[in-house]
Formats: structure tokens, sequence, C-alpha cells
């Protein structure tokens, strides 16, 4: 990894900060997906210009076609680590040549089947792993682990509730 291929993070926390400060209503940002289904379990899911199809392995009913929803929820919670981390790395000071993550979860289906209520449908436990590569003292990694660990949006979004308002459309009844 290049110091250019980072550098223009400053400009964009920079930027950021200024136009937040002229007008806070521009520090909110909303994000949208759609998903429609398709085969047994399968849905092609559309991220702005962006598609990914998810599907389940068939011991869940689908025909593994592709990542599944806690696959691509491991994968969210990852990219948002390297990215946080990569942000606050520029914000400290702190050099990174190479950033590297891995994490697994425990899901019990038993909650999603319905089998044991008092078991919950997501993930028990997720464990993550980031390796950081470069110059600095532990200390200082240390120091930029808990920043990104402080601000990361996805891992926010798994350690504190965040309301979710669901809304179920049908159509009319005949009659």
């Amino acid at each position: 990894m290049t110091t250019a291929s980072v550098s223009h993070l400053s400009a964009i926390v920079a930027a950021t900060a200024d136009a937040v400060a002229d007008d806070v209503s521009k520090a909110h940002v909303v994000f949208r997906a759609k998903a429609r289904a398709h085969d047994a379990v399968a849905s092609t899911v559309s991220l702005g210009k962006y598609s990914v199809e998810v599907d389940e392995p068939p011991a869940l009913g689908g025909d593994n076609s592709a990542p599944n929803p806690v696959e691509y929820y491991l994968a969210s919670l990852l990219s948002c680590h390297v990215v946080t981390y990569r942000f606050w790395a520029e914000r400290l000071g702190i050099r990174v040549d190479d950033i590297k993550a891995r994490a697994e979860g425990d899901l019990d289906v038993r909650g999603f089947f319905g089998f044991e209520d008092a078991v919950r449908p997501g993930f028990g436990e997720v464990r993550v792993v980031v390796t950081i590569d470069g110059p600095e003292s532990r200390e200082r990694y240390l120091e930029l682990h808990a920043a990104a660990e402080a601000h990361c949006p996805v891992l926010d979004l798994t350690r504190n509730p965040t309301p979710v308002v669901s809304v179920l459309e049908t159509p009319a009844a005949n009659g």
C-alpha cells in the first residue's frame, strides 16, 4: 500500500468537518437497499448501482449459489473495520502498511427454526481478529484499535440496539 492511496483521507475528513460545522444537516446520510426474492430462499439485493446475490446452504433450504445473510454481515463488519482503521490511522498520524481482518460467528439454528425460543436466531458470539503491519509501536496500534472500535459503524450496529421499524405492505383485500 502506498501513502498516496490513503493520503486523500485527510482531505475527506477536513472537508466533511468543514461542511458539518457550517450545516449539521450535512452529517446525515441515508443508505438504501432493496431485495427481491427468487428461487426457494435466494434474493437479489440492489444497493444503489450495485447488485448482490444472497442464498442459503442446502441445510437451510438454498442452493448455496451465493453467500448467506450472516456471511454478508461478517463481510460488512470486516470491511467497515478496514475503512475505520484507515480513517483513524490517518487522523491519528499512525502509519499502517497493511491491514487484514478475519471473523467468525457461532449461530445455533434452533433459534432461526423456532425449535427453542430461548436460543436467539442470530450469532451467539462473533470473533474478529485484525492484523496490522507497519513500523509503529504496539502502543500506537492499540491506540488505533481503540479509536476504530469506538467509531466503526457496523460494529456499533451490533453493540447497540438500533431501532428498526418494519412495515408489512399487502394488496388491498378483495371485496
